[in-house]
């Protein structure tokens, strides 16, 4: 019988394409894999490679909400218990957890049931859930070099392994980064879910570009249903070559052509960009949980790689500005891509499922 390991994750797709990642990584080298999820993980969960799925019940809760803390400690009670019997059938020699409220029922009962478990962080920061277990599981891997909010003693015992990025992702990172001659290709992503700084912002401060620069513009970018028309009227009457879209499937080949990039600083895409090699213009959501957003941004503004733009100070005037400074500098853009490149972490996923084998004792 091949070694089992649960994969527990869920909540976002934050959490749960890391985890899809080293499911992928631990089939290729003959393990069975078990996902533990919730509803709202098993929406991202149709190409998950694990052969069988455990649903198991788990609650969020607000701090100063003793009704909602007691609510979520019952359901997330019911989950331990869930995972306790499923255990028992599947046996598994590992649990490894993503972070997330999905992943605690799994992991409190790998740590009851004193089987080999380990988390796996993908922020700068470390999550309420990860930090709540980092003490008690055998192993950390953390995606970033830095890791606020753990302890000294949780430091020490931390690897870093980088975030496990999709393999069409990880294809990029032996692609050189050629600068814009002619024509200059423009990524923008993150407007999908609502953003109006990176929906409509951006095509007004590209309206107001010099026009020497807007007609060289190829524009595509991800943004709000909502907020389609409007981007498209801006970028018509700016005379700017731009394909406006709510969700574009090919990212990779996206992201191969683009000469910048402007986003989020979601863990996945700051992961992306360095293996990718490609400069960026960030905004950190400002909402995140701990600003680790912020955090996230770090690696690459540390080493030149991006600019960040905080949303207090994303001004259609502030943005332009930005703008025409990045895109009239090619030689700058290429310095900032190798800078990505020096911080990249192409093999992720292989890293974390080594360590996955090595404290599961395999």
């Amino acid at each position: 019988m091949r070694k089992v390991a649960i994969v527990a994750a869920g909540g976002t797709g934050g959490h749960m394409f890391p985890a899809q990642a080293l499911a992928e990584a631990l089939t290729e080298r003959g393990w069975r894999v078990v996902l533990a999820t919730d509803e709202r993980g098993a929406v991202y969960a149709d190409k998950f490679p694990a052969e069988k799925r455990i649903a198991l019940s788990a609650a969020t809760y607000r701090n100063g909400d003793p009704i909602g803390m007691a609510r979520a400690g019952i359901q997330i009670a019911k989950g331990v218990m869930q995972a306790r019997a499923a255990f028992k059938v599947i046996d598994p020699a590992i649990v490894v957890g993503f972070g997330g409220y999905p992943s605690l029922p799994a992991l409190l009962a790998a740590l009851s049931a004193k089987r080999p478990a380990m988390i796996h962080e993908q922020n700068a920061v470390l999550g309420r859930v990860n930090r709540l277990l980092a003490p008690h599981v055998q192993a950390i891997a953390s995606a970033f070099p830095t890791l606020e909010k753990a302890s000294s003693e949780v430091l020490a015992r931390t690897q870093v392994v980088g975030n496990p990025v999709r393999p069409e992702i990880s294809a990029l990172f032996d692609q050189a980064y050629e600068a814009p001659t002619g024509d200059i290709r423009l990524l923008i992503t993150g407007g999908s879910q609502g953003a109006r700084i990176l929906s409509e912002l951006i095509p007004e401060a590209i309206a107001r570009l010099p026009e020497a620069l807007r007609f060289r513009l190829k524009i595509q970018q991800q943004t709000r249903k909502e907020s389609l028309e409007t981007a498209r009227q801006a970028y018509a009457e700016a005379l700017v070559d731009a394909e406006i879209a709510p969700f574009f499937r090919d990212m990779a080949g996206r992201l191969s052509l683009a000469h910048l990039v402007i986003g989020r600083a979601g863990a996945s895409t700051v992961s992306e960009l360095a293996v990718a090699g490609r400069p960026s213009l960030l905004i950190p959501l400002k909402i995140a949980m701990d600003d680790h957003q912020r955090f996230n941004a770090k690696l690459l503004t540390d080493v030149g790689a991006a600019v960040v733009l905080a949303e207090d100070d994303a001004t259609v005037d502030a943005m332009a500005s930005l703008l025409e400074r990045l895109l009239s500098d090619p030689m700058g853009l290429t310095r900032m891509a190798r800078a990505a490149h020096s911080v990249a972490i192409p093999d992720g996923a292989a890293r974390l499922a080594d360590l996955v084998e090595q404290t599961a004792g395999i």
